[in-house]
């Protein structure tokens, strides 16, 4: 088993408490040993939640294995019961427990509560936390949602939104009031906030929208095959997604709504001296499957910026993602290990990165601005204030969010005009953005006029060569640089002039 400090996705098991935390009235019973209840701080810290999520782990230690664990876990499941009164129970086992092979589903079966147990059978070892998720509320619509007559009103169902999401509080909220103005009802938002009772009524809807396809394309699958309702495939992430989904939403109502589009600032960003700066900004794209593609379109379509790269870190969207970087010119990386991410934005030398709180920390090592765009998130991404990231609103906040990191305009012309004065150089970012102030300033000497540091035992620069490198954009001063070595190094050339750097430029230019 590979082992890493940080990862994109937890086990499944992760994935089912993010589902269950979400819900009203269902209790997790967890087969787990002492420790794995680590888990509780992602939801009490980093979702700042006010009570603790609905598990109850069964925690047996070593001592344990020797004796019968089936009945740690058949008190956990009469414990549960007897002190929550919930209306439904799901029980499954952690990747550790796994390997016990308890079977927590045939023996919570055969307790026999009063409540309908649900059973999870998670691969911990092949899947991981959004498969989890997905597969969890599966299991509980399948266990509890039944045909029924619809409802008089248009409605629909808002499919996908779990605790510990990248904004799903606020991006239902939003979604809630365009669907109004589309004179569209909501029926029932699950799991987040509901109850297994609204589960139950997910069939009184006419339609369902899948606002997360990581977590809830598997429920819309069965619901639209076994209580015969259509789900949207746009995720109204973005000005143009949104229409979209807009005109997908009327599609399935047969009716012509057509909301206020006077909240969206996008058309003044447009005719903005700003935009004329930003527009070709360099971008790597990296997140999950749904909010990568998203950020992708929005990027290239409608901010006008260049995407040099793009990828996932959840495999089950490995094929549109591919396909979509293949569309952009781009290599798609898909991957789970942020190392091979870390690499592959080195190589790309972007000037933005728009990615998970991963490559935050990426960026900060890098010296390249980030805004996170999806989850794994961090406890400042979950804001007191309403941010969310669909719908008109959701496209004003996105526009706030990638463009502050940026130099803007007048602030990039100050900023070349000014370079050589300390407050002024290109290594101090945007000025209102803290986390790329200007270094402090060393109080070394000035290199002697003959040579520069030594790059290696073979390459060292001149200073004219030096000072001539520095007139070369930041974004790409890296691979110039890089460039350069190589270049010097294949011809034996143990000192870089200035003349050297350009007969290196124009080599690499052919």
């Amino acid at each position: 088993m590979k082992l890493t400090v940080w990862t994109y996705e937890g086990p499944p098991h992760v994935g089912a408490m993010r589902v269950a935390t979400g819900m009203k009235g269902l209790h997790y019973v967890l087969h787990a040993p002492q420790g794995d209840t680590y888990a509780d701080l992602l939801f009490t810290m980093i979702e700042r939640r006010d009570h603790r999520p609905p598990v109850t782990y069964t925690t047996f230690q070593a001592r344990d294995l020797g004796a019968d664990t089936a009945d740690l876990f058949k008190d956990a499941c009469r414990d549960a019961w007897e002190r929550f009164r919930p209306e439904a129970i799901i029980v499954g086992a952690s990747c550790t427990a796994e390997l016990i092979q308890d079977d927590p589903g045939g023996m919570a079966a055969a307790l026999d509560l009063p409540i309908p147990v649900i059973p999870l059978d998670l691969p911990s070892y092949q899947r991981k936390e959004n498969f989890g998720a997905d597969e969890t509320f599966l299991q509980i619509v399948r266990h509890l949602a039944k045909p029924m007559a619809r409802t008089e009103r248009i409605s629909c169902n808002i499919i996908g939104p779990t605790g510990l999401g990248f904004r799903h509080r606020d991006d239902v909220e939003e979604l809630t009031g365009l669907l109004f103005e589309l004179g569209v009802a909501v029926n029932v938002v699950a799991p987040l906030g509901a109850s297994p009772s609204d589960v139950a009524r997910l069939g009184a809807a006419h339609f369902n929208v899948l606002l997360y396809p990581e977590t809830g394309e598997g429920a819309c699958r069965w619901m639209q095959r076994e209580l015969g309702l259509p789900f949207t495939k746009t995720v109204p992430i973005g000005v143009s997604a949104t229409r979209d989904f807009i005109r997908e939403v009327n599609g399935l109502t047969e009716m012509d709504a057509s909301p206020d589009e006077g909240r969206l600032r996008l058309p003044w960003y447009s005719r903005s001296v700003d935009s004329t700066y930003l527009t070709g900004k360099r971008v790597f794209i990296f997140g999950d499957g749904t909010h990568a593609a998203a950020a992708a379109r929005i990027a290239s379509e409608e901010m006008g910026f260049a995407v040099v790269g793009l990828g996932c870190y959840n495999r089950e969207f490995a094929r549109p993602i591919r396909a979509l970087a293949k569309s952009m010119g781009l290599e798609a990386l898909v991957t789970d290990d942020y190392l091979e991410v870390e690499a592959a934005i080195q190589e790309a030398q972007p000037e933005l990165i728009l990615g998970t709180q991963m490559e935050r920390h990426i960026g900060k090592r890098l010296g390249i601005p980030c805004a996170v765009i999806s989850a794994p998130v961090h406890v400042q991404d979950f804001p007191a204030r309403r941010s969310p990231q669909v719908g008109f609103e959701g496209a004003n906040v996105i526009f706030d969010t990638w463009v502050h990191p940026l130099v803007m305009g007048l602030e990039e012309h100050l900023l070349h005009m000014f370079r050589d004065d300390f407050e002024f150089r290109d290594e101090a970012g945007p000025s209102h953005h803290g986390g790329h102030a200007p270094r402090a300033m060393d109080a070394a000497p000035e290199p002697e006029p003959a040579l520069a540091a030594a790059v290696n035992d073979n390459v060292t620069w001149l200073a004219d060569a030096e000072k001539e490198l520095r007139k070369i954009p930041f974004f790409v001063r890296g691979k110039a640089r890089r460039n350069t070595e190589k270049f010097a190094v294949e011809r034996g050339v143990s000192a870089i002039s200035v003349e050297t750097l350009y007969e290196a430029k124009a080599h690499y230019a052919r």
